[in-house]
């Protein structure tokens, strides 16, 4: 349910105004602006060395809920190139969140109402300028009034922000829409978070439990989804079909009852790319549809042939993953999951090349862009422990064929049996694969523990890139 917003926005850096716009625009992404006031001119507060700042509030919609919206903000702030320094010392952008409906909360990292709401000036200018009669939900009056209460001599009105007619200025890191996959290959490594909308995933992460009614799994799916947006993820992945060793298909319709939800919900709620887990050309279509805009295909457009062209039309990126997964070479153990064994490569290496060589070609024949394409090695799929020891080490061999490199080793049996350990206790095998995929070549990481694996991916890009 979408919750009515107040943001103070500040600047005393750079181009001040132009800072203001580049946050405004990128707030757009989550928020439903409603409502901008005049640009206020005001001096420093607290720290008096230093330049006067620029000051707007706005009003605003949103569904992300107080946390992540917070979260939100203080992304911004970083990506547009904030940088810690004293407190209520200079900055390049800072965002305030004021009000959030008439919510009093208060944690250690969020207060509402904003502590200091009521004491400053150059807020409640602008503030009041765009809702005089809103009540301070503790205090009990209402913003015109409080700004009677204080000395605003020093705040003056600048004049408006026409975002029709002022552009920010460009800037790498600017914020790309939610419906557009933000990916830069060979500036660092992307994470993307594992939503499985299943009762039977191998990593024991399904969140469609049989005794869960509908309501329930969705509202997990939802919460999981602004946990690894708040934990660094770049982009979701959302699957509503099994693909563990042993597991059996279901149809497109039990697929698309269990994604549709969570991506109309992930699309309105997160502002990150959400990426569809599936090899059906209908699945995929409703949920490009629904707001997706990647299809992960596990399969490399080999099981469906209606798929690639669903895809081409959509002009959205695709993950071809390499698989050679059968039912018959599968094999179960109560501890450790799921394993393939005995299959068969005349050349491991070349043989996964060839394979995923056909793949491209089938998307290109479709008319699916080679921009577009990511390649996937498919880590656990028709391999050896063994086998996925050796393809790991050698991801650079996948890099070669020309394609950016998505990695998916979280969790997987391989760890497991290399460790002896179940699938809830292989992070730290899964740090360790993740961090040799990226020294191999790796641009994408597909993962469960998003928070700890972000830190890996950092850390070792710092090392390698």
């Amino acid at each position: 349910m979408a919750s009515t917003i107040f943001l103070a926005l500040g600047s005393n850096l750079g181009e001040r105004r132009a800072n203001l716009v580049q946050a405004i625009q990128r707030l757009g992404q989550a928020v439903q602006i409603g409502a901008l006031s005049n640009v206020y001119e005001t001096p420093p507060w607290g720290v008096t060395d230093q330049p006067a700042f620029y000051n707007l509030a706005l009003a605003g919609v949103t569904n992300l809920t107080p946390t992540a919206l917070l979260t939100f903000a203080k992304q911004i702030e970083q990506d547009m190139g904030r940088q810690p320094a004293v407190r209520n010392g200079p900055r390049l952008i800072d965002i305030d969140l004021l009000l959030y409906d008439n919510l009093v909360y208060a944690s250690e990292a969020l207060v509402l109402p904003h502590p200091r709401l009521h004491e400053r000036a150059f807020v409640l200018g602008p503030l009041a300028e765009i809702a005089p009669h809103v009540v301070h939900p503790v205090i009990g009056t209402t913003m015109q009034r409080l700004l009677g209460q204080v000395n605003r001599d020093h705040i003056v009105p600048i004049g408006p922000i026409d975002l029709a007619t002022q552009a920010a200025p460009l800037n790498p890191f600017a914020w790309r829409p939610a419906q557009a996959a933000p990916f830069a290959w060979g500036e660092r490594t992307y994470v993307m978070g594992i939503i499985n909308v299943t009762p039977d995933s191998f990593s024991g992460d399904g969140l469609a439990h049989a005794d869960a009614d509908d309501a329930a799994w969705i509202a997990a799916a939802l919460a999981q989804g602004e946990r690894f947006w708040a934990e660094g993820a770049d982009c979701l992945d959302v699957g509503g079909e099994s693909t563990r060793p042993g597991s059996s298909p279901v149809d497109a319709e039990t697929e698309l009852r269990r994604i549709l939800p969570v991506i109309e919900g992930l699309v309105a709620r997160v502002p990150l790319p959400v990426s569809v887990d599936t090899s059906k050309a209908v699945v995929a279509a409703a949920a490009l549809q629904a707001g997706a805009c990647v299809v992960n295909d596990v399969w490399g457009l080999r099981l469906d042939p209606g798929l690639a062209e669903v895809i081409a039309q959509a002009q959205v990126p695709v993950v071809l993953m390499h698989n050679r997964s059968r039912p018959k070479e599968a094999q179960q153990e109560a501890r450790l999951g799921g394993r393939y064994v005995g299959v068969q490569y005349n050349d491991l290496l070349g043989d996964i090349q060839q394979e995923l060589q056909f793949s491209v070609a089938l998307a290109r024949q479709a008319g699916i862009s080679a921009h577009q394409i990511i390649l996937d090695p498919g880590i656990g799929f028709g391999k050896t422990r063994e086998q996925n020891l050796t393809l790991l080490n050698r991801t650079d061999a996948i890099k070669a064929l020309g394609f950016p490199v998505l990695v998916g080793p979280s969790r997987k049996s391989f760890i497991g049996y290399t460790l002896s350990l179940p699938p809830d206790q292989r992070v730290e095998g899964t740090a360790a694969a993740v961090a040799v995929s990226i020294v191999r070549g790796a641009d994408i990481v597909r993962v469960h523990d998003v928070l700890a694996m972000v830190r890996v991916a950092r850390m070792t890009d710092a090392i390698v890139r």
